[in-house]
């Protein structure tokens, strides 16, 4: 009897305790180690974005400012919810029903202002590169700034709702203490929080795609009439073109696999299918400060000013970025 009550939660309540996981197993180790390495990436890189745009007057722009949103969301989700969802999923939960639930609105919400992130730069290309004579006048940074500040709210809200299942039921769906297991809104989380995304992410994308390829064509053909200057300006945004459908082919990537488990069946988030899925969430915003390092000059400059420590020099704030 002593040695179950040891691989129990709760070793006091015998017939409805979860029992421990093992944590020292080779497979157990590989694991942590690959999600702690995924967590400091994650926290690490997001932070850099982060830093080098609010500190360089430079990268103040109405397009960094949503690329500043998505590092954030993707900055906390590295350095909170992968270690916590990393202890939750082979330790006991020991902090009770309340705070389980409490916990998992910060989840979700981050998830949600990451997807409307996405959202919104996929909508600032297009204005960008489908209607540039209107792009300054409709595209200002107070609009940006009320937009991702609306995004962060109706994320939070969002959370709320997709959760209200659990307010009443506290605890309904765990098999046994020391579980944190959840149940959401299926319906409303695949429309609102992956079809409706994605269908303005695609959309957008390839209309700033079909822009972008006739514009490639038109460069090609070499008119006497372009400019060297107009030349320069189309190639930067057909460069943009293409970063925009990287960021959305890698999203599609990471989000996909969770959305097709959330579509075939009611979901109890906690469970370990439904877990793997959402690390694999996760790794999207690991991924996302990656492709900046590989196909903006700016955050390569701006990440060896920060490493090297010249960022604290007296007027680092005015340094040429771009």
């Amino acid at each position: 009897m002593e040695s179950e009550e040891v691989g129990l939660c709760f070793p006091h309540l015998l017939n409805s305790s979860c029992r421990r996981a093992q944590s020292h197993s080779p497979e157990a180790v590989l694991i942590y180690t690959v999600l702690f390495l995924l967590s400091l990436l994650t926290a690490t890189l997001n932070l850099l974005v982060i830093v080098s745009i609010a500190h360089f007057r430079q990268l103040h722009s109405a397009t960094n400012l949503i690329l500043l949103s998505l590092a954030v969301s993707d900055f906390f989700i590295g350095l909170v919810v992968v270690p916590v969802e990393t202890f939750m999923w082979k330790s006991c939960w020991l902090f009770g029903d309340l705070l389980c639930l409490l916990y998992f609105l910060l989840p979700i919400t981050l998830i949600i202002s990451s997807i409307i992130s996405v959202v919104l730069i996929s909508v600032d290309r297009y204005v960008a590169i489908c209607h540039p004579m209107h792009y300054h006048t409709r595209i200002t940074m107070k609009r940006v700034q009320v937009t991702v500040c609306v995004s962060w709210v109706y994320s939070f809200f969002f959370a709320v709702g997709i959760l209200h299942e659990n307010y009443y039921n506290l605890g309904a769906y765990k098999s046994c203490h020391g579980e944190c297991l959840i149940t959401i809104a299926v319906a409303a989380d695949l429309v609102l929080g992956f079809f409706i995304p994605i269908s303005i992410i695609v959309i957008m994308y390839l209309l700033v795609f079909v822009v972008a390829v006739s514009q490639a064509r038109a460069m090609r053909s070499k008119v006497a009439t372009v400019t060297f200057h107009s030349t320069q300006s189309k190639k930067s945004e057909i460069k943009a073109a293409r970063n925009l459908g990287i960021l959305v082919l890698v999203y599609l990537m990471c989000y996909s696999p969770y959305c097709v488990v959330l579509a075939g069946q009611p979901i109890l988030v906690g469970m370990s299918l439904e877990v793997i899925m959402i690390f694999v969430m996760y790794v999207n915003s690991c991924l996302n400060p990656l492709i900046y390092a590989l196909f903006y000059p700016w955050f390569r400059k701006a990440t060896k000013i920060i490493v090297t420590l010249e960022i604290l020099k007296p007027g680092s704030r005015d340094f040429k970025i771009i």
